[in-house]
Order: C-alpha cells, then structure tokens, then sequence
C-alpha cells in the first residue's frame, strides 16, 4: 500500500503531474464503481441466491408434497393393480369355467345331436312296429275268428265223442247179450267188441277154405253180430267193419300174409253174400267191410311165453266207430289252437 502511495507520490513530483493525478483518481473511481457494481452484483446475486433458495424450497416443499401425492397415488396404483390382479385372476377362473361350460355346452350338443339321430330311428322303428302291429291285429282279428270257428266245431265234435264214447259200451253189451240170448260161445272183448272165431273150426292147416264147421258158425254168428251194428241206433256210428286174418310162426312170412289176407278175404265175401242179411244190410256191408291179413305179426302166447299157433291162426272180426275220425279232428284243431 506505501509502495503504491510512492509511486503516486513520484508520479505527482514529475512533468504533468496532474494528469497522472486525474488518471489515478478515474481508476480509483472506476474500481470503486467496479467495486461497487461487484457489491451490488453480489447483493442482487445472495437476493437472488435467497428466493432462488425460497422458491427452490417452495418447489422442495411442492415436490416433497408432490412426491407424497405420487406415493399415495403408487400405493392407490398398487391397490389397484393388486385389485386389478385379484379381478384377472377371477376373470381367468370366470373363463375357465365359461370354457369348460362351453366344453360341456358342446358336448352335450353332440350328445344331444346323436340321441336325436336315435330318436329319429326309433321313430322310424316305432313306426315299423305299428305297422307291425296292425298286422298283427288283422292276423289275430283272422285267428281269433277261425279260433272261434273251431272252437264251435270241437265243441261239436266233443258232444258227439261223448256219445260214441257211450256208444261202443252198449254196442258191447248188447253183442253179449244177443249172442247169449242165441246160446253162441263167442268171445267179445269187453272193451273193444272185438268177436274172435274159433281157429279149430275154420280152417285146415295152411288152407284158406272155410271148413263146414267154421261155415255154420259163421251162419249162426254174422246175422247177430251184423244185427246189431248195422241196427238203425248204432249204424250211423259205425265206420268200419274189419275182418282180419291172423297165422301162426310157421313158414315164411311171404306165405303167412297171403294166407291171413285169404282167410280174410273168404269171410268177408261169405259174410256180404250170406242169406240171413237183408238187402239193406248187404248193401251198407259192402260200404264199410274190409279184409286185412296179418300174417304172424300178432302171435299169442300161453301163460308161459310160449306160442300158442292154435289160437295164433285165427280170423278176428272188429268194427271202427265214427269216433277215431272225431279225435283225429279233434287232434287237428287242437293243433291249430297250440
């Protein structure tokens, strides 16, 4: 500083010290102007420092605010988000379910779509089935009308079986009794009316002609026998009269049955040809009289087992009633009714 005032000093001593004096003074003014200006700039600088610094607080103070507001609306945006979170997790079980329900939604179409397709074959097969059943109907409207009819004709028929039935019986009796009556020793099965002649008295060993004795019993016994079953009560009943022929074992079995079939055959002719019958008789004879020969094929045997060819070659003379035609039709329609 008195290095500085010398100067001055030496400068103020020498030529035109004035000038130099107004310079010194110029500078000093202007670095106190400077100074000055410097001051003053440093003052309005800290003033501007300070609300720079006011206003940067109140900005602090904004943003510290600011950055609350932000954190509560984070924390809102969290609770939202986790909302958010919770509702998509819902709408995600919401979808899952709606898929599966458009899973089973799209099964239950298929299903439905088949069982309509059942539905319409059992339609279709219901349909079969009435028409089916229509025919049916018809049938059984048919059956039951035939059922109906030989429902009628088999109760006909019983009542008529029961009276034959009843017939045979009395035919049987009143042989028995008319050859009684006629001191005749003829057999009749009691069951069937079935009169056997005497072997012995008919024929010869392996001859078929009627000896004499078999001849008058055939006079004796025909007319009576004939006399019954061909009587107006018991003549609408007969279906049948049967002359057959039977053999012993002896000899082949060829020579048997023409043999059996001869002696028959010679009774029946002598039995439609005998006087004591009347023309009317003759005439129905010959409608319902046959000759069968047997052969040996009916033996009988005594009470040994063994053959008795005596009563073996004999001739039996049986009749048929209408009844064996009745249960034959009675068999038929009961057929029909199973």
């Amino acid at each position: 500083m008195s290095a500085r005032r010398n100067k001055m000093q030496r400068l103020r001593a020498g030529d035109g010290g004035t000038h130099w004096i107004s310079y010194s003074d110029m500078m000093a003014s202007l670095l106190l102007i400077f100074i000055l200006a410097v001051v003053l700039s440093i003052y309005n600088y800290n003033r501007l420092l300070d609300i720079e610094r006011q206003q940067l607080g109140e900005q602090q103070a904004a943003l510290e605010a600011a950055q609350i507001t932000l954190a509560a609306q984070e924390e809102e945006l969290e609770t939202t988000r986790v909302q958010l979170v919770g509702k998509e997790e819902a709408l995600t079980a919401i979808q899952i379910q709606l898929d599966t329900k458009e899973q089973n939604l799209n099964a239950a179409m298929v299903q439905l779509s088949e069982q309509e397709a059942q539905n319409r074959q059992l339609l279709v097969a219901i349909q079969l089935q009435k028409e089916n059943l229509a025919e049916q109907e018809d049938r059984i409207a048919a059956m039951q009308l035939l059922l109906s009819q030989q429902e009628q004709e088999l109760s006909s028929y019983q009542v008529q079986l029961t009276d034959l039935l009843g017939v045979r019986t009395r035919i049987v009796e009143d042989l028995r009794n008319a050859l009684s009556r006629a001191s005749i020793a003829a057999t009749v099965d009691p069951n069937t009316g079935d009169i056997v002649l005497d072997s012995t008295l008919m024929y010869e060993t392996n001859s078929a002609v009627i000896r004499e004795e078999g001849l008058r019993q055939l006079d004796r016994l025909i007319p009576i026998y004939l006399g019954v079953l061909l009587s107006e009560e018991y003549r609408d009943y007969i279906a049948e009269i049967i002359v057959e022929g039977h053999t012993d074992s002896t000899g082949r079995y060829e020579r048997n049955l023409e043999l059996s079939q001869e002696r028959a055959l010679n009774v029946a002719k002598y039995c439609i040809n005998l006087s004591g019958l009347t023309a009317q008789q003759k005439t129905l004879l010959k409608k319902i009289i046959t000759a069968q020969g047997r052969a040996d094929s009916n033996l009988i045997y005594d009470a040994s087992g063994n053959e008795d060819q005596d009563r073996s070659r004999r001739v039996e003379i049986k009749f048929r009633l209408k009844d064996n035609e009745m249960i034959q039709r009675m068999s038929e329609i009961l057929a029909d009714l199973e």
